[in-house]
């Protein structure tokens, strides 16, 4: 299995491997070409998006500035909305629904560490993925973490860091995130 396979299947892997540093790279000349961009200019931005992320849905408006590892492990359906300042560790794939509003600086961390020291010396990482439902609300500065998945028409606080899953119609705010009724 090569490093980006592994990468991508939520196994160890290491990221100084040739093929995925060459993939940084053109998700930082994609970073730099679209965040260049001008806000209302959907002529210039849409092909830049379809042809960098794995996929982007009608009607979805991403306002720059995007910050990505990589870009084509992130897909983003329908009608939904980013606000400025959205971060995709995306080294496992992003999944965000159809009519989602994602809030300012919003941060969506797909990638792990190793717990054991001796591991993590190594420079070895893994990912699990990260999985938004349909119709969910965001709110801005909310970190979402590696493995979560938040079931559809959730709502997210500001400020809120999820470490677990969110079930459907449910309400989270704080740090951890917790159901708030």
């Amino acid at each position: 299995m090569s490093e980006k396979e592994k990468m991508i299947a939520g196994e160890l892997f290491h990221p100084g491997d040739a093929e995925l540093c060459s993939d940084r790279s053109k998700a930082q000349r994609f970073m730099r070409a679209y965040n260049n961009t001008i806000v209302d200019d959907a002529d210039v931005r849409n092909p830049l998006l379809e042809k960098h992320l794995g996929f982007v849905g009608k009607n979805t408006a991403i306002r720059a500035p995007i910050f990505i590892d990589y870009g084509y492990n992130i897909r983003i359906g329908s009608d939904t909305f980013l606000n400025f300042g959205c971060v995709f560790l995306d080294i496992c794939p992003i999944t965000i629904g159809d009519f989602c509003q994602i809030g300012p600086g919003v941060h969506f961390y797909a990638v792990e560490h190793p717990r054991n020291p001796e591991e993590r010396k190594s420079g070895a990482e893994f990912g699990r993925p990260i999985t938004i439902g349909d119709n969910v609300w965001i709110g801005g500065k909310a970190v979402i973490m590696p493995g979560v998945t938040i079931g559809d028409d959730a709502i997210i606080g500001a400020a809120s860091v999820v470490t677990r899953d969110v079930p459907k119609g449910a309400t989270v705010t704080g740090n951890p995130g917790q159901i708030r009724a």
